[in-house]
């Protein structure tokens, strides 16, 4: 008789890497999808590497064929950035393939009389509040509030909790014979701040690119207003989250899609903190329109209290403690000769 196996796919990218940290910890077995091969460093913990496409739906028969599969966390996707250049390819990737791999898992909990658990990652792209006076009355948001996204990665996002909720509560609710078995646990990420991997140009990333600039040595040009505020997060909380949902009895939830936050900062504060940290860091400012209008368009904190209720969520790292402790003396580890 086959084990269950947990499937990572996305597995390459940062929060991958942390995820499959904390999953040995637990002594699941793994195998993992992605587009490249894994980093020799993660190799020798994973049951089983594939390599290729979540749209590959011929890939994922023979994944279903080989594997018994009680745990799906979906973490591929095409990135922010690039789907507003290739919003095409963007749907292609992060609908037609969370929309395979629902499949694939409703076919998994078929075969076996049981559901299979979908954890899927989402952001707080999936919101859209109109102006910076609206944003300012919200407060924190609630997860119904402002579902008006203005990127593709935000549409496709809110789509896929959408198409999650329906696997999970109405799968084809008018066949008789035929009952959901996916339960479908999504978490809507604020900005995440990594330590260990290079900052990409994401929307969020002018916290990691001053730290990484100030440890260089040189000027930081960042490209929204000092005052812009929006909810950030360390990578180790958010592999944690991943991973507490998961454990939790589908009875303690109370919805499909939660928000989870951890300190919420203006771009001038975590400027201040690079600033004490690195005395020569040269930090101005350089409003790129277009990118100031997208984080414009997201809440400056999100209410999370939800997720504290039902599956006990609790950050470990608040402001301080991300950038002393964690997010400075990492990255500036880097950059020493």
């Amino acid at each position: 008789m086959r084990k269950p196996v947990v499937l990572v796919t996305g597995a390459g990218g940062e929060i991958g890497h942390a995820l499959i940290a904390r999953l040995v910890e637990t002594d699941r077995r793994i195998i993992t999808l992605d587009l490249n091969r894994l980093d020799a460093a993660v190799r020798p913990v994973v049951t089983r590497e594939f390599t290729g496409s979540v749209t590959d739906a011929g890939l994922l028969d023979r994944i279903l064929a080989e594997f018994e599969i009680d745990c799906v966390f979906h973490l591929a996707a095409l990135l922010s950035a690039r789907a507003e250049f290739t919003p095409v390819a963007a749907h292609q990737v992060n609908v037609g393939g969370t929309l395979n791999l629902l499949e694939f898992a409703q076919r998994e909990g078929e075969s076996h009389g049981r559901a299979v658990l979908f954890i899927y990652p989402s952001s707080i792209a999936t919101y859209g509040i109109p102006d910076l006076e609206t944003k300012a009355r919200a407060g924190r948001v609630r997860e119904d509030d402002y579902p008006h996204p203005t990127t593709m990665y935000g549409c496709n996002k809110l789509y896929c909790e959408e198409l999650g909720r329906y696997y999970a509560r109405y799968y084809k609710q008018l066949s008789a014979d035929v009952t959901p078995h996916v339960d479908f646990r999504a978490v809507r990420f604020p900005g995440l701040i990594s330590a260990t991997t290079m900052p990409s140009g994401g929307t969020s990333d002018f916290a990691s690119e001053m730290i990484h600039a100030a440890a260089r040595g040189e000027p930081y040009e960042c490209f929204v207003r000092p005052d812009t505020t929006i909810p950030f997060m360390a990578m180790p909380d958010a592999s944690g989250a991943l991973v507490r949902l998961a454990e939790v009895p589908r009875g303690r939830l109370s919805r499909t899609t939660y928000n989870v936050g951890a300190f919420s900062r203006s771009a001038a504060d975590i400027g201040r903190v690079v600033g004490a940290a690195f005395p020569k860091a040269r930090i101005t400012y350089k409003i790129d329109r277009k990118r100031q209008g997208i984080v414009d368009s997201w809440p400056a904190d999100v209410d999370d209290s939800a997720a504290r209720s039902d599956w006990d969520f609790e950050p470990a790292y608040d402001f301080d403690r991300a950038f002393r402790e964690y997010l400075i003396p990492t990255i500036s580890t880097c950059y020493r000769s």
